[in-house]
């Protein structure tokens, strides 16, 4: 394989199961000649390509070696990278890209140009036949950054650098001024990036993620399950802010896989396993609970414009691949602000016609709040979700019972609004009615959400 010392084979082994990786293309070189390039040594085109398996699972994988000729991109370094690809469709198996490259190599020009389309083209035809993971390790700049935005998951070493445009190049802008290209930027501002740590970190967060994902758009992603599928969760109804924690408590052996962890906090994406059949996630979060078991953070309980979009392109996925999904609800409208209200009516009608549109299984969880047409596009009944379970006291209805009163008793004395307010509360915001109307199947204690949960998807598997 390559150099045995280079970083970019190292992280190919540390990435595959021992002694698994068969090389592609191990003897292909540069063909170009301009600019002298014909006296500097190529070895495989400073692109690493070939097979192996995590965790007994095939995969097909590319690693850039930034000591060759800077890991950029010419002609047949992309040639090895679009016949992996090839391969992996044709096989039904994920490609993983591992980055770090100073970009096109100037010395061919055009062709590198080209070769950097064909590139995209083949991640554009993978595109929902196979999943598509890259991880930055370097530099990932100019149009080689699109490469990572357009694969389904994206891990970013904590000292990579992932950037359209330099952050100096930027009017009024510079590194040490804000840094556009670091890793913290990419996942909490733009959100490409899904995971973020060290090395270690994302290789082993790799290989979590490919065991839970299927291999193409015709597997099922299922695992033997050792945990107790009539698991009590005796805590469950305090998480109903902190989303990710219910998912944690509810999953078998309370392994939550979260996507975008660091953007758009108030809506929670990620992996779950339910007696070993991998669900995906989409939850709203109103609280986020540091590792100290405190509230750090909290949020306005609104489908906000990130939001929307993290949570329309992760279910995009999930339908596009087969897998399941659960929404927890906890929404009372929609974020107001002038800056949101540019986008907001854009996002929320991706989001629904995500919900909207999927093919697999759906279920849908209200834990606390469910209000107006934000909750209607949080997989509701409305839009064709198949089961529906609410919380005891969860609320379901327009609005607010003490707004709703306002509006409809305007000019009335507090007493009046008061009394309609209790009323209102009762008749319309209440889980029972909504069950009365068969807006919600059942009504389940929080702690006896796992087991409901399970029945309910394996019933929808069928």
């Amino acid at each position: 394989m390559g150099s045995s010392t280079s970083s970019a084979s190292q992280r190919i082994e540390a990435l595959l199961d021992e002694k698994s990786f068969v090389e592609i293309g191990a003897k292909v070189t540069a063909r170009a000649t301009d600019f002298n390039l014909k006296q500097n040594d190529t070895p495989s085109d400073g692109v690493i390509t070939g097979y192996g398996t995590i965790e007994g699972n095939r995969v097909y994988v590319y690693s850039q070696d930034a000591s060759v000729l800077g890991g950029s991109i010419g002609e047949m370094h992309a040639k090895k990278i679009v016949g992996i690809y090839d391969l992996a469709m044709k096989t039904g198996t994920p490609v993983i890209g591992m980055i770090d490259s100073a970009g096109l190599r100037l010395q061919e020009a055009a062709d590198a140009l080209n070769s950097l389309g064909e590139i995209y083209f083949k991640q554009t035809m993978a595109k929902g036949v196979v999943p598509q993971i890259t991880a930055i390790f370097g530099t990932c700049g100019g149009g080689l950054a699109i490469v990572p935005s357009m694969a389904d998951f994206t891990f970013m070493e904590e000292k990579a650098k992932l950037f359209v445009n330099s952050p100096n190049a930027l009017d009024g802008n510079n590194a040490d001024k804000n840094d556009t290209a670091a890793a913290g930027f990419q996942s909490k501002e733009s959100g490409v990036a899904d995971f973020v740590g060290s090395e270690a970190d994302i290789i082993a967060q790799m290989r979590e993620l490919i065991s839970m994902i299927p291999g193409n758009n015709d597997d099922l992603a299922l695992a033997d399950c050792t945990d107790d599928l009539n698991r009590i969760c005796p805590d469950l109804a305090n998480c109903a802010g902190d989303t990710s924690i219910l998912l944690s408590n509810i999953a078998d052996d309370n392994n939550f896989v979260e996507v975008k962890a660091g953007y758009a906090k108030d809506m929670v994406t990620g992996f779950i396993r339910l007696d070993g059949a991998t669900i995906g996630c989409v939850a709203n979060r109103t609280e986020f609970v540091g590792e100290d078991g405190k509230v750090a953070e909290k949020y306005d309980g609104v489908l906000s414009v990130k939001g929307c979009e993290k949570a329309a392109d992760f279910i995009y996925f999930c339908d596009s691949f087969g897998i399941p999904v659960l929404s927890i609800t906890n929404v009372k409208g929609y974020e107001a602000t002038v800056c949101a209200e540019k986008r907001i009516s854009r996002a929320a009608a991706d989001l629904t016609a995500a919900f909207a549109g999927c093919d697999v299984p759906r279920v849908n969880l209200i834990v606390d709040k469910a209000y107006g047409s934000a909750y209607v596009s949080m997989n509701s009944k409305g839009i064709g979700c198949d089961l529906t379970f609410a919380w005891p006291d969860a609320q379901i209805g327009t609005m607010e019972a003490g707004l709703a009163a306002k509006i409809m008793y305007d000019g009335q004395g507090a007493d009046v609004i008061a009394e309609k307010s209790k009323e209102y509360a009762a008749l319309q915001n209440n889980v029972e009615s909504a069950a009365k109307r068969g807006y919600v199947d059942s009504v389940i204690a929080p702690e006896d959400t796992r087991k409901h949960l399970i029945y309910a998807f394996e019933m929808l598997y069928a």
